[in-house]
């Protein structure tokens, strides 16, 4: 016969429970089903305001109890059968509110800031431990999404329980599964508007900024999650596929038809198990897709912005089903301009050269990331070298590739001695590969563009004509035709100029720098002669990598300066022919006029 259940009364009040009493009130609870009126009870600790240590005792002792019971709790939905078993029916439905009340007050506790770390991993574990076996040993994806529904919307950096999953759970193929499905809904209802009735918005108008802050909180929890959850590897076989809840129907989920396409696998009917993983990495790479495509078009704060760029190429791309999808969003950034620019290359430049994107305005977009604040930046290692990739084709017009040239050594006036290294590697393997923009390295004034070396194409006639480009005829020594501030390489004059500025690094104050310059005045267009240089042996240089190389370098011969008399001026008369210095009379000069100023006075 069953017991009734009947709520406690309430004797004691809450605050008076110690730890030993709810010890026994829990042992209780897991000795007979007499002490059923406890359970209320003990629900009542696991709440964020309870003492870390009673909500501790509460967990141990619900958990040990709900536990043996999941398999027989009815769902939500489900009715009674049969007239005689009418009371063990509401028996149990009760035990399932119950239950339901005990997982909500656990994800209450999981992202509240006031419960400490290990509090949190234990609810974290129990919560998983529920996934695993309150949906009859099937994966619970409903109290999964909520799981991570509370670790999202978070008030409390979401970074402990983020690591704890990915160290603990992430290896699971199901988890990983569920985690970009939900992942994908939570990107997709994501509006702006939800956080216009959060309650932190005040009503003296200093709201908003807080408003922000939590609609970037919000983002950025889903970026711990999302670049915390490994993709599937090629090389992934049936032993690495380990499931976190290892159910038939699991199984059959996740390995289940994938559509249309999957019937080439299934005419040539290979082994079973080769089988299965082939489906479930297409249905991994399908989901990993589709949470990434959807994250990526929410507003994202600038630092996430930042971090998505510079771990696209590598991180994202090679695991995408289709990476021509994120096209709009790599043009896109790619036509901020400045840093932004510059961390969106590596992607864009990937979607060219391995997945055929055709776009039209690249080299336009290119040229005019090239400004004195690009020596300084971040990830300038990283441009230097795709510059020289985007650079090496021989297809490149002769007008583009003296363009850059030409841009290139005009920022060499302005840089540190670090990006002059790099500035002239670049120059050189310009140069070499290029053997049609050789003219520019010496050109003497009055020379005609029709009579020099230099070849004309659509470029060169489009600067040519001085009507439109307001240019200074060729003749007319001592001018530039180059237009430094014009963004289009086609109008900048580069193909009319020359590279004058070499010249200038010729004595360059630092040496590495003067140096490096003469390797400039080979004759680069014979290339059995000459290599290419490797620019990453430079893009990453500073004024402490410099010192540091020239004080480990050998000098044979040091420069001295020395007197057989001590001087007594600081320039000698043979340093300034035709120019006398009289000290004497200057001296006399001095004191002449400050007597007459005393007499003034």
């Amino acid at each position: 016969m069953m017991a009734c259940v009947v709520e406690p009364p309430r004797k004691k009040k809450k605050g008076r429970y110690g730890v030993a009493e709810l010890k026994a009130l829990g042992k209780q609870l897991l000795s007979s089903a007499s002490h059923i009126n406890n359970l209320p009870l003990l629900l009542s600790f696991v709440s964020p305001s309870s003492p870390p240590h009673h909500v501790l005792e509460s967990l141990l002792s619900l958990h040990s109890f709900f536990l043996p019971l999941l398999p027989k709790l009815p769902s939500a939905a489900a009715t009674s059968s049969a007239a005689d078993d009418q009371s063990e029916f509401i028996y149990l439905t009760w035990l399932r509110s119950k239950f339901d009340e005990f997982l909500k007050s656990l994800l209450l506790v999981l992202s509240s800031p006031q419960t400490d770390e290990t509090l949190k991993e234990l609810v974290l574990d129990t919560l998983m431990e529920f996934v695993k076996e309150a949906n009859a040993a099937a994966f619970h994806s409903s109290l999964y999404h909520k799981l991570l529904h509370a670790i999202v919307y978070s008030n409390s950096p979401a970074t402990f329980l983020v690591d704890l999953l990915a160290s603990k759970y992430f290896k699971y193929i199901d988890v990983r599964y569920f985690t970009f499905i939900s992942l994908k809904k939570f990107a997709s209802t994501f509006e702006e508007k939800d956080f216009s009735d959060d309650k932190i918005a005040r009503e003296d108008g200093t709201g908003e900024s807080q408003l922000s802050s939590n609609m970037e909180r919000v983002i950025q929890n889903m970026y711990f999650i999302i670049s915390q959850v490994p993709p599937i590897q090629d090389s992934d076989n049936t032993s690495d596929l380990e499931m976190w809840s290892s159910s038939e129907s699991n199984h059959k989920q996740l390995s289940g038809d994938v559509g249309a396409d999957d019937k080439s696998l299934k005419s040539k009917k290979p082994n079973k198990n080769a089988l299965s993983v082939a489906k479930i990495a297409k249905k991994m790479k399908l989901k990993f897709t589709k949470a990434w495509i959807a994250y990526l078009g929410l507003p994202l704060p600038l630092d996430v912005y930042k971090e998505v760029l510079v771990n696209l190429h590598q991180e994202v791309i090679p695991h995408l089903s289709n990476p021509i999808m994120l096209c709009d969003f790599l043009t896109s950034s790619y036509d901020v301009g400045g840093v932004v620019s510059v961390m969106a290359l590596s992607s864009l430049f990937v979607l060219m050269t391995q997945y055929g994107l055709e776009y039209p305005n690249f080299y336009e977009k290119l040229y005019a990331l090239l400004v004195p604040s690009i020596f300084m930046a971040k990830h300038r290692a990283r441009f230097f070298q795709l510059l020289d990739s985007c650079l090496k084709s021989s297809l490149l017009p002769a007008y583009l590739a003296a363009s850059f040239a030409k841009k290139l050594s005009r920022l060499l006036l302005s840089v540190p001695p670090s990006g002059a290294l790099v500035i002239t590697s670049l120059i050189h393997n310009i140069l070499r590969r290029h053997p049609s923009v050789n003219c520019l390295v010496h050109r003497e004034d009055g020379v005609d563009e029709g009579k020099g070396d230099c070849r004309t194409d659509e470029g060169t006639a489009a600067n040519s004509d001085n009507a439109k480009t307001g240019a200074m005829p060729c003749n007319k020594s001592g001018i530039d035709h180059f237009n430094s501030s014009e963004t289009d390489p086609k109008k900048s004059g580069a193909m009319r100029s020359s590279l004058w500025e070499i010249d200038a690094i010729l004595h360059h104050y630092c040496p590495p720098v003067s140096r490096f310059a003469l390797s400039l005045g080979n004759d680069l267009t014979v290339r059995a002669k000459t290599t290419e240089v490797n620019v990453g042996d430079f893009s990453a240089g500073s004024y402490a990598t410099i010192l540091g190389a020239e004080m480990s370098r050998r000098v044979k011969q040091v420069p001295l300066a020395f007197y057989k008399a001590t001087p007594s001026s600081l320039f000698s008369e043979t340093d300034f022919g035709g120019w006398t210095f009289k000290c004497e009379e200057t001296l006399e000069m001095i004191n002449g006029n400050t007597d007459k100023s005393t007499k003034d006075l």
